[in-house]
């Protein structure tokens, strides 16, 4: 990820995780975005890793068997940029990190929130993409 994401991490201030809600971190333990987002981050002259500029304030259910249109829905109000840092982000250049994109659904929610705060640049690092998004049923508009 260091590679493929070079040229974005060359001028970058922050990385910032696709943070869990807090009740699916103490479920599960860890976030893999956080620990993705924390190793690139200690590379030399990498970006400051910044874990909670973000914060997922909504505990959504699993999107992975959602449409896109369901996945934003989901998503939409589930992030706010933490009091702390809506001051100091006006310009700064961040890479939000996470470890699947599949619809952009979760970074775009995330992404929309840094630009209004007055972010100069966001760009998306992910481990993975899905090849599709999942196809929906025709029949009741429910994901299958």
């Amino acid at each position: 990820m260091q590679r493929a994401g070079a040229e974005m991490l060359r001028d970058a201030d922050w990385i910032i995780p696709v943070p869990l809600h807090r009740w699916r971190l103490l479920k599960r333990r860890y976030n893999q975005a956080a620990l993705i987002a924390k190793k690139i981050s200690e590379k030399p002259g990498a970006p400051s890793y910044m874990p909670d500029v973000i914060e997922r304030t909504i505990p959504t259910k699993a999107l992975a068997r959602l449409t896109a249109r369901q996945r934003a829905a989901v998503v939409h109000d589930a992030f706010i940029v933490s009091r702390r840092y809506r001051s100091i982000i006006q310009g700064k250049k961040i890479v939000i990190c996470d470890d699947v994109l599949t619809t952009g659904s979760t970074v775009g929610a995330c992404t929309r929130l840094l630009h209004a705060c007055g972010a100069e640049r966001v760009d998306v690092l992910v481990a993975a993409r899905t090849a599709q998004a999942l196809p929906a049923n025709k029949n009741d508009g429910k994901a299958r």
